[in-house]
């Protein structure tokens, strides 16, 4: 269920907008979005397993709020990690 330190490296460099970049609402977007991703796919086997359906939607919350912001700050940036991401909106 959770992101592997690889993974979670290979995401940051991929999204990083310069080196060492982990802040940045690309990253922490794009970290979210896989720990979304993995929720979904246990949700697959458990489906009364609620008290992980509540930290999926804190989840889904927080990175609803990042591409908010990322929007409102350069439209640029947001459109082009939603389409990276495969995030619908």
């Amino acid at each position: 269920m959770s992101i592997t330190a690889e993974r979670k490296a290979e995401l940051i460099k991929q999204y990083a907008t310069a080196e060492g970049d982990t802040g940045s609402p690309e990253v922490q977007v794009a970290l979210l979005t896989e720990r979304i991703t993995n929720l979904t796919e246990h949700f697959k086997d458990h489906k009364k397993d609620n008290h992980s359906r509540r930290g999926l939607l804190a989840l889904v919350s927080s990175r609803r709020s990042l591409l908010d912001y990322l929007k409102k700050k350069d439209e640029g940036r947001y459109s082009k990690l939603i389409t990276a991401l495969g995030i619908r909106r």
